[in-house]
């Protein structure tokens, strides 16, 4: 078949979101068009498996798609393409199970013209080599760009080591050289991602490398990075987090648990000792800086006790922000095998007490930007038709402007009221360069 539209649904993490604009760019260099799900000729999901909940939505995207639209070819790639339950389930629906790294081969393996060992050698070889697909970047203000892909850590509950595979890292140089391209077309935010950013290995160069070579960049951006894991969290890289000029006041560093018993059952090979020591010793360097995190809730053999040391956890924290999810077995991982043994009610009520924790540290936060005069990233309009951004430490703001061309660029808000996720202000100007 010689396919002529393509339409691409997104689920799951900004790594997803980084691939997807990696696939338009290499469906548009095809000649293939981007158009509608109903009318599309190739539609590709890309799938997110962290939570059951994603998983289900696969399913019924597929149902869908086949409804509106039986002559179109399904593509699953993301976090459910080696899936061999999912493939199972779905292989008479869809046309191609695709890891998300065989990208640069997409079109010959939907028309199945790849020899057995041009086959074998695109699986052995495939690295990192798709992240060199120039992306069709899906904003003009705020860019992510992965500097790897895949994940050695194993954390008992989570999939994407199977997924995604090792880590592999791009070529240092070409990191930059991607940044410096976003920089000279006037973004003003740079996202870095992969599943562990701070394991970033080039040649003799590792992640505080990258950062110290982006902030030299001349220009008025940003600097964000996403996802961190405890145990990599060098001194070197904290160092370097304090003397950053370009690097946001903002730091994303799952926790998952407050529990040692539970942290060690997850594989995450660190302590509750050792997770605040990082915290107090980023603060030292940066007295500003916004914590959040991710919390996992009944864990398997996650007791009350176990939980109530999470609780502690978040009351001498005082997180910024949190993503907590309740626990979901997850095929193919080490906790897939041991007990689900927490209720579904009790992990709702113990996600409910971690956010009556993380309402008050939040709001206790929030109320230091009263008054004061911060710089926002305006990143468009909410349902109110007020103007919505962040500021550097990651917080929302909101506010109201009879200007009509805000969006993608740095203002100045007056902050006037704050609530437990979210601050409201008057705006005064766009930023002015040479202020800060």
């Amino acid at each position: 078949m010689h396919y002529h539209s393509y339409h691409i649904i997104t689920i799951g993490c900004q790594m997803n979101k980084a691939d997807s604009e990696r696939i338009a760019s290499y469906l548009n260099s095809k000649r293939i068009t981007n158009t509608d799900q109903k009318s599309a000729d190739l539609v590709i999901i890309n799938s997110c498996g962290v939570r059951q909940k994603a998983e289900d939505r696969i399913y019924g995207l597929v149902e869908q798609i086949r409804k509106d639209n039986s002559k179109s070819d399904i593509v699953i790639t993301g976090c459910l393409a080696k899936r061999k339950d999912v493939i199972k389930r779905l292989e008479d629906r869809v046309k191609l199970f695709m890891p998300i790294n065989e990208l640069p081969k997409m079109i010959e393996l939907l028309h199945g013209n790849l020899d057995n060992k041009s086959l074998d050698d695109l699986r052995e070889n495939q690295g990192e080599k798709y992240l060199e697909i120039e992306p069709n970047y899906s904003n003009n203000f705020s860019a992510y760009v992965p500097i790897g892909n895949g994940c050695n850590n194993f954390c008992s509950y989570c999939v994407v080591p199977y997924a995604r595979g090792r880590e592999v890292y791009r070529d240092f140089n070409k990191i930059i050289n991607e940044v410096k391209n976003l920089v000279n077309l006037a973004y003003k935010e740079i996202n870095l991602i992969a599943q562990n950013v701070n394991s970033y290995k080039s040649n003799d160069k590792d992640f505080a490398d990258l950062i110290m070579e982006i902030d030299k960049i001349p220009g008025d951006f940003w600097l964000r990075f996403s996802s961190s894991h405890p145990k990599d969290m060098k001194d070197k890289l904290i160092k370097v987090m304090g003397e950053s000029t370009k690097l946001a006041s903002h730091l994303h560093i799952a926790v998952q648990s407050g529990d040692n018993d539970i942290l060690k059952k997850m594989n995450r090979k660190y302590t509750v000792e050792k997770f605040k020591e990082l915290i107090r010793k980023v603060k030292e360097e940066k007295s500003n800086i916004a914590i959040t995190t991710d919390l996992i809730v009944g864990f398997p053999t996650e007791d009350r006790k176990a939980f109530e040391n999470s609780k502690k956890l978040f009351e001498e924290i005082r997180f910024d922000l949190a993503y907590t999810a309740m626990y979901s077995p997850r095929y193919g991982t080490v906790a897939y095998k041991m007990e689900d043994d927490v209720s579904d009610e009790e992990k709702k009520k113990r996600e409910d007490e971690i956010l009556d924790i993380l309402k008050i540290t939040a709001l206790e936060k929030n109320n230091e930007y009263l008054n004061k005069t911060v710089k926002v990233l305006v990143e468009g309009k909410n349902r109110s038709n007020k103007y919505f951004g962040k500021t550097s430490s990651y917080k929302t703001v909101s506010f109201d402007s009879k200007e009509n061309n805000l969006i993608g660029k740095f203002v100045k808000i007056k902050i006037n009221k704050s609530q437990s996720f979210g601050l409201e202000g008057k705006y005064i100007s766009i930023y002015d360069n040479q202020q800060d």
